[in-house]
């Protein structure tokens, strides 16, 4: 997820209400308005005097030659830093991007928003909007928000189903109510996540709960908005956590909270091109896959040769974050 921050210099409240409306991450303001942001709502800000103080938390500085590039570099080390200038392009960012983050660019219409997502995608934090029309920051915003990671799931095959002891297991109940092939991606190890289907399917036992997975163990892997990883044990309130459909379309969700309770558990292994992989799931007839076809499976019904998707990576994951080396998890 892009942050995303308006510049409201000179204030204007109009600009201010299309930003927050919209989901910006932060307002930009003159000093002395702090108080007339807080009047709208729980946004921060950027000021002199802001919750991102100006000089000491965040700085500008255009790129004009090559010894811009190193001073960003060491400023970055403490500050967010705001690439601006009329000619910034893809070249000098990219060679920024591949030595250090807390890197932001300023944006001024559509089109230079359109460019920075292709950057974004190399690691920029986040952009600053400069425009004073507020149905043009609008459309920035939502274009930027809207902008999803696509993930390329793989069919894997049924090799094995053990019915194991009691753990704990992970029900991650979100802010948003998910549709049929949905889910999310969890497993055994980080570099293969299996698509667990949401509780939205129709059963004889229990009501539907379009807004939660049942997870898995507390020692799963789970797939972050951010493009990380987490334990389900450190799933928090708040958090965002990354919706996926049989397609491999993605949006984040909200956290409203993550219940755990001692079930009986079951071990589901798969193979994909040859490697074996697998995920812990709770022993239920309402826990469910997804088929390449998007419809679900219940475990019940899984078999030796059952065709599920799977989400696998190269390399390994530290603290959650993507890394390349060679990790083996059994």
């Amino acid at each position: 997820m892009k942050i995303v921050w308006v510049k409201v210099i000179p204030w204007s409240l109009e600009l201010a209400q299309a930003a927050m409306e919209s989901g910006a991450d932060a307002l930009w303001i003159p000093p002395g308005l702090q108080s007339e942001v807080k009047k709208m709502g729980i946004i921060p800000t950027v000021a002199e005097d802001g919750d991102l103080v100006l000089g000491r938390d965040v700085v500008e500085k255009e790129i004009r030659e090559k010894q811009d590039e190193e001073e960003i570099l060491d400023l970055t080390l403490s500050k967010k830093v705001i690439v601006k200038g009329v000619d910034w392009t893809i070249v000098p960012l990219e060679n920024l991007l591949s030595k250090t983050n807390n890197i932001f660019v300023e944006i001024q219409d559509l089109q230079e928003g359109q460019t920075a997502l292709d950057i974004l995608e190399k690691g920029v934090e986040g952009v600053v909007i400069n425009n004073p029309d507020p149905d043009a920051v609008r459309q920035i915003i939502l274009m930027l928000k809207e902008k999803k990671e696509k993930l390329e799931l793989l069919t894997a095959r049924v090799k094995r189903i053990e019915p194991l002891s009691s753990g704990d297991r992970v029900c991650v109940d979100t802010c948003s109510s998910m549709v049929s092939g949905e889910g999310m991606l969890v497993g055994n190890s980080s570099q293969a996540l299996f698509l667990i289907h949401s509780e939205n399917v129709e059963n004889p036992f229990v009501n539907t709960r379009p807004f939660r997975v049942n997870a898995g163990p507390v020692h799963a892997y789970i797939r972050i908005a951010d493009g990380q990883t987490k334990y389900l044990s450190e799933i928090r309130t708040g958090d965002r956590v990354l919706i996926v459909n049989f397609e491999g379309k993605t949006y984040p969700a909200v956290v409203g909270r993550a219940k755990v309770e001692r079930r009986p558990l079951v071990l589901v292994e798969a193979e994909e091109k040859g490697q074996t992989i697998s995920v812990i799931l709770q022993n239920a007839e309402t826990i469910r896959l997804v088929q390449p076809d998007g419809k679900a499976v219940s475990l019940i019904d899984l078999k030796e040769g059952s065709e599920v998707l799977v989400y696998c990576e190269k390399g390994g994951r530290h603290f959650g974050v993507q890394i390349d080396e060679t990790i083996v998890e059994r």
